[in-house]
């Protein structure tokens, strides 16, 4: 029998219980909206608890027998360890992950899209070359880790008011990582940081780019220019620490070349474009037992938005949809697509299974101290950012994104690692959303941050950006706070900065996926 989703988009808080809620009809738990003690009365479900439940994680709406499948959403999240009363905690004592059959029904569920009714703009930066960025900088990147501090004293060079005769430029941000060494010149591991760096290179939200190596390294700079097309040009130099003649002369001759890049990269004005030149990276961190409900689900209502209108949403975290892939295969726009995501599932799990892990082993402590269980709770709480739409493509780690509409990109569940992929791939705004209360930043494209929970984001209200908290206790709908996400994407597109930038973040969370052995 096919399951699906219910769809939450009309909840709020005048049909909530006041206590805990039942997110799917065929549910046999609910969701503690606040901390509840034993003996209290869920009026709206003629239960009582029988012991404590903390806010945000489950309990049991019936009497769950051993081995009896747990449901969330109307979907397995698990299956009871043991006898399970109604009214009791559902937790890691007594819910577990097993394998199950799920229905990958390809296309089934694939649809039309509705044109938009107005056609939407934001102001964005058009370069040479047709394509359009939400930011303007000016990038020093390393092609090893021994160029890491050379590229980032030349970038400390221009802070403070170094840049005040070029307002254009949002910046010059050093990209450093701790690998392309110690490991092969030829194979997996070498290609994918080529490509992630090669990505970045070209990221239209760089007008220029400064690369430096030291020179005898792994990932030399030839052979990553050669591999990626790229070569140098006006917007693109190159130089190692060995061949300048060392640590002094690297510094000073990449703070010139900068200052040489400035006046071209300060000649550009925003200009109202389309907003289906807007790409979005979905994220999601220190998620809790609310992601689900508020924040995933009002992002995804602000990625059906943008997909209307021409934009780009790019879902990934491989291990974070495990369990919940059969809801996207369905919605794949041909067979092709949904079985290349499977295929990058069975990668997965030989990949964890070769270094004795399981994917089951994803969900964090954070993660469970929220209320999360098992791997397959958390995956369909998170591909719920994804909204409704058409899955039209699938792509390896840090690829380029060339389809519009909802794309998945295969990636590590590790935030700084899957957002890195993303950047590369050519998202140009980041939207993570969050329970626990992670900070996060990923120069040079923005990053927002959207809380599931009104304590946190009230707690943390300087590093959030939008209250999903609201859908739950502000009487708002997913689809109000969905259009609310869509109207600060294109806020933050057109220049306004988002928190995590006016606190400085993302210029030390490049993060580069990687593979293979370090040598």
């Amino acid at each position: 029998m096919h399951e699906t989703l219910v769809p939450i988009s009309t909840v709020t808080r005048s049909d909530l219980a006041p206590l805990a809620i039942r997110l799917g009809q065929d549910d046999n738990v609910l969701i503690a909206t606040r901390d509840i003690k034993p003996g209290t009365v869920i009026p709206a479900e003629s239960l009582t608890s029988s012991e404590a439940v903390p806010a945000g994680h489950k309990m049991a709406a019936r009497d769950i027998a051993l081995g009896e499948a747990v449901r969330r959403y109307n979907q397995i999240i698990g299956f009871a360890t043991k006898d399970i009363g109604a009214g009791r905690h559902v937790h890691l004592h007594n819910l577990a992950m097993h394998e199950f059959e799920r229905d990958y029904a390809f296309c089934a569920d694939a649809r039309l899209q509705e044109p938009p009714a107005e056609a939407l703009v934001f102001n964005g930066i058009v370069r040479p070359d047709g394509r359009v960025a939400t930011r303007n900088y000016i990038g020093v990147i390393s092609s090893v880790n021994c160029s890491a501090t050379v590229c980032r004293q030349i970038s400390d060079a221009f802070r403070g008011d170094a840049l005040a005769d070029f307002p254009n430029v949002d910046g010059v941000v050093s990209i450093t990582h701790k690998t392309g060494c110690g490991m092969a010149s030829q194979g997996e591991g070498i290609d994918l940081l080529r490509r992630v760096i090669a990505g970045y290179i070209r990221h239209p939200n760089f007008a220029a780019v400064v690369f430096i190596g030291l020179g005898c390294e792994s990932n030399q700079i030839s052979a990553l220019l050669g591999a990626e097309g790229l070569q140098e040009s006006d917007r693109l130099r190159t130089m190692t620490i060995q061949d300048m003649g060392g640590t002094r002369k690297t510094i000073e001759h990449g703070i010139e070349l900068v200052r040489s890049l400035l006046p071209q990269a300060n000649q550009v004005s925003r200009q109202p474009v389309p907003v289906s030149h807007i790409t979005v990276g979905l994220q999601c961190g220190g998620s809790d037992g609310y992601s689900g409900i508020t924040a995933n689900p009002a992002l995804g209502a602000a990625m059906d938005l943008l997909v209307q209108h021409g934009g780009t949403a790019i879902l990934s975290e491989t291990p974070e949809i495990y369990g919940a892939e059969h809801l996207l295969t369905r919605r794949a726009v041909s067979r092709e697509v949904g079985e290349k995501l499977i295929e990058r599932i069975h990668w997965w799990e030989a990949y964890t299974q070769r270094l004795g892990g399981e994917m089951n082993n994803n969900p964090s402590p954070g993660n469970k101290a929220g209320g999360l269980t098992t791997i397959l709770e958390k995956s369909l709480g998170a591909v719920a950012k994804a909204g409704a739409s058409n899955l039209a493509d699938v792509v390896e780690y840090a690829q380029p994104v060339n389809e519009s509409g909802l794309v998945f990109m295969d990636t590590p569940g590790y935030d700084p690692v899957s957002a890195t992929g993303q950047v590369a791939g050519g998202a140009n705004v980041i939207c993570f959303t969050t329970g626990r209360g992670s900070v996060y930043g990923c120069k040079p494209t923005p990053s927002l941050k959207l809380a599931t929970n009104s304590l946190m984001y009230h707690r943390m209200s300087e590093d959030m950006d939008i209250n999903c908290g609201d859908i739950l206790d502000g009487g708002k709908s997913v689809q109000q706070v969905g259009e609310e996400i869509f109207r600060r994407i294109i806020e933050i597109a057109s220049g306004e900065r988002s928190q995590s930038e006016l606190h400085g973040f993302g210029e030390d969370e490049f993060a580069p996926w990687v593979l293979g052995p370090t040598m």
